[in-house]
């Protein structure tokens, strides 16, 4: 999982639907410091799926007998004395990215995995309990004047990933059986099939590494309620193939994707901002076409 998105427990993904309540405002502030947050999750994660991503984020096989640090053979199951216990396939497990923030995929895989418990006890001690700050909730815009978010976006990139034991100790006891990328509005394995999920209009930027749309284009959520979006080629143009449209509604929280054309041979950069910027704030969106 580190490995997979990122160096540490602060960089997994979360669901969009599940927030602690503001106690770093509260902190900040002067406020009294509680000891726990307040955790909760709008309805809209139990009636969608994929805790509004695009897929579930870990697909991963649980070996039958606890304790087996890989797939016991046939020829091991006869000469060990397994009272109670079969030596049956494999059960493959599906997380959202609810169930990774708040521990539920390393309660699940504890009784084959030895380092759940530590992380189980970070995610707690340092996140779920954190008197200032969870960081596995959405973030609200950062209280400054200005916010620009400029990115890359339409590269393939990594959304969900397939685990199964790799037959090897600590810390090398699992392995990554096929990937998940989303690319053009689909969402394909490794193999090129294609898989049902909820794709994005568009897929994220794999530049420095591989990050997804839903990530990269979370401070379009800070938008106000009207948005003017400009469409232009990146490459030396004369202005025949700008496109604009201005106040377009925009519901707070949400994506926003513009009702505009493209060339298949052309790479765009598209521009988002408040058409009536907040008294001293303002927030702009870059998206470049990458590829």
């Amino acid at each position: 999982m580190s490995n997979s998105f990122g160096s540490s427990l602060w960089m997994m993904p979360f669901s969009k639907y599940c927030r602690a309540d503001g106690m770093y405002l509260k902190h900040f502030s002067g406020g009294i410091r509680k000891r726990h947050h307040t955790y909760q999750c709008e309805q809209e994660e139990f009636q969608s799926n994929y805790s509004g991503w695009p897929t579930n984020i870990i697909n991963i096989e649980i070996p039958s007998i606890r304790g087996f640090d890989s797939y016991p053979l046939v020829s091991d199951c006869a000469q060990t004395n397994l009272s109670g216990m079969e030596c049956g396939l494999p059960t493959q497990l599906s997380f959202s990215a609810r169930e990774i923030s708040d521990g539920t995929f390393f309660k699940a895989i504890e009784d084959y995995d030895s380092d759940s418990k530590r992380i189980l006890h970070q995610l707690k001690k340092s996140y779920h309990d954190d008197p200032v700050l969870n960081p596995l909730t959405p973030w609200d815009r950062p209280p400054i004047k200005n916010v620009f978010c400029i990115y890359g976006i339409d590269s393939r990139t990594e959304v969900g990933y397939y685990f199964a034991p790799s037959g090897k100790p600590y810390p090398d006891n699992w392995i990554i059986t096929d990937v998940i990328y989303e690319i053009e509005g689909s969402l394909i394995l490794r193999s090129g099939n294609q898989i049902e999920g909820n794709p994005g209009a568009a897929s994220g930027d794999e530049t420095v590494s591989s990050v997804p749309y839903h990530s990269l284009s979370w401070c379009k959520n800070w938008l106000g309620p009207r948005v003017n979006i400009t469409r232009a080629p990146q490459s030396e143009h004369d202005g025949s193939d700008v496109q604009v449209e201005l106040n377009v509604e925009h519901h707070y929280e949400e994506d926003i994707v513009p009702n505009m054309t493209r060339s298949p041979r052309v790479k765009y950069i598209t521009y988002y901002e408040d058409s009536e910027s907040i008294p001293g704030k303002r927030t702009a969106v870059w998206e470049l076409d990458k590829g």
